[in-house]
């Protein structure tokens, strides 16, 4: 079957997405853990921690690196692949995308500053404190490109003339209905990734080279803060969901399957639809729908039936939809159990099958991510800007758009593997035992120099 322009501007898009918010996000999450890896370093001198910060430190800019070339893809796409969505919207969502480049560069400068002033200072809290605009810097870019996606779902500060949007105020843009919900829920699962990506490393190297003081102390460390981000993305997920019961009940309607209006309604788990949208096989939870987006087990959720058909979201997003929730409940599960073997002092919170678990953490939190991104992406369909641009609208009419899609798969194999290469030799060939070693016997040294220099 061919495939017309619309679909191949859909999956330019969706390609580079899926593959950029991996970097990005790395590039939110990566750098909290940095910082309370260091502070934990100077407050206890414990050295190890310190290491955690240099080499955490070391991978992350290769993430930055590659998230660079993402996201300039993104923002040529969109004039590229989008052009009638930038004619339309440009003059609302210029500021957000020219906030968000401005916190990347403010993020960049102390980054720079940051890795090249190890053991620069005598008070060592002085480099920690490089660390606090490095995460500012992040979670704004954050925050910035959040409220172009919130604009998209939730369109205002504008008057609507002649099918043109006028008298554009872009901070009332910003600050959409939208924007502290999916803030919210980006922040709170950027950081869960990141604590679970560092997690699951340690528990990957301990699987395969024996259990070391540093991967021991590094894991512990991030299994709190999976635990605590675990809790933290949890509500903030709860928090979405009554939005959408609010503001897009189309979407969330779409998500549990939900078609018709009633009270105390079922939340739907899996299953599979037939031909007449009869659901089969799936787990209804009684009246838990309704509790999940207002709070009360009798409230009303609007169904489907009060849209046109032409305006549901894909039903598939039920699956994308359980499955972001599901890894979401998963990970807090196994932190839960690994503190719970922690305490329980009969039984070995570093046993292998434990060990396997936390180490399939790094997977299933990006695999959230990218379902989470996906649901909000696909749910929102068909529209772009909602009740104003259809997707097909928006879309270029340019055939030539097959070829940027091969194009742009051929980048990401590059740079996806170049990553990959990079940082297995970036970490395999140097363990933190052999460069623990090393910088204590230049520390060793430096402080030998000194002395004899003060003599």
């Amino acid at each position: 079957m061919a495939i017309d322009t619309v679909m191949w501007s859909k999956l330019v898009t969706g390609m580079t997405l899926a593959f950029h918010v991996i970097f990005a996000t790395l590039g939110v999450g990566v750098p909290l853990m940095i910082a309370i890896a260091e502070f934990i370093g100077i407050r206890k001198k414990d050295p190890h921690y310190t290491l955690m910060a240099k080499r955490w430190t070391r991978g992350f800019i290769i993430s930055v690196a590659v998230g660079v070339v993402t996201g300039t893809a993104i923002s040529l796409q969109l004039a590229l692949v989008w052009p009638n969505f930038m004619k339309m919207a440009g003059n609302v969502i210029a500021l957000p995308l020219f906030l968000e480049v401005f916190a990347f560069f403010f993020e960049a400068i102390f980054l720079g500053i940051y890795l090249y002033t190890w053991d620069r200072f005598k008070n060592p809290y002085i480099h920690w404190l490089l660390t606090i605009p490095i995460v500012i810097g992040a979670c704004m870019s954050a925050v910035f490109i959040t409220t172009v996606n919130g604009f998209m779902n939730q369109p205002g500060g504008f008057v609507m003339e002649a099918g043109q949007f006028t008298a554009v105020d872009p901070v009332q843009a910003m600050m959409n209905t939208a924007t502290f919900s999916k803030v919210f829920h980006v922040l709170s699962s950027a950081y869960l990734t990141g604590a679970a990506l560092l997690a699951g490393i340690a528990a990957f190297t301990m699987l395969r080279k024996g259990v070391s003081a540093y991967h021991k102390k590094a894991l512990n460390l991030m299994m709190v803060l999976v635990l605590m981000f675990g809790l933290l993305n949890t509500l903030a997920g709860d928090v979405s969901a009554k939005f959408l019961a609010e503001h897009q009940p189309e979407k969330l309607a779409a998500a549990e399957w939900h078609f018709e209006t009633e009270k105390g309604a079922d939340l739907i788990l899996m299953g599979w639809l037939n031909a007449q949208h009869e659901i089969i096989g799936a787990l209804h939870l009684p009246k838990l729908l309704s509790f999940l987006a207002f709070g009360d087990f009798n409230a009303e959720v609007i169904g489907l039936e009060e849209f046109p058909k032409d305006e549901w979201p894909p039903l598939l997003v039920h699956y994308l939809f359980d499955l972001m929730a599901g890894i979401g409940f998963a990970l807090l599960v196994i932190a839960l159990i690994y503190f719970l073997f922690v305490f329980w002092k009969k039984r070995n919170e570093l046993n292998k099958w434990m060990l396997r678990l936390i180490a399939l953490c790094a997977p299933l939190a990006f695999l959230g991510v990218e379902l989470g991104w996906f649901y909000a992406e696909i749910g929102r369909q068909p529209w772009i800007i909602r009740g104003y641009m259809r997707v097909e609208e928006a879309a270029t009419t340019s055939p030539s758009i097959r070829i940027l899609f091969f194009v742009f798969l051929l980048l990401y194999i590059v740079l996806g593997t170049m990553c990959v290469v990079v940082l297995r030799r970036l970490f395999n060939n140097n363990p933190p035992e052999v460069e623990m070693e090393n910088w204590m016997k230049e520390k060793r040294n430096q402080s030998i120099e000194k002395g004899e220099s003060t003599r």
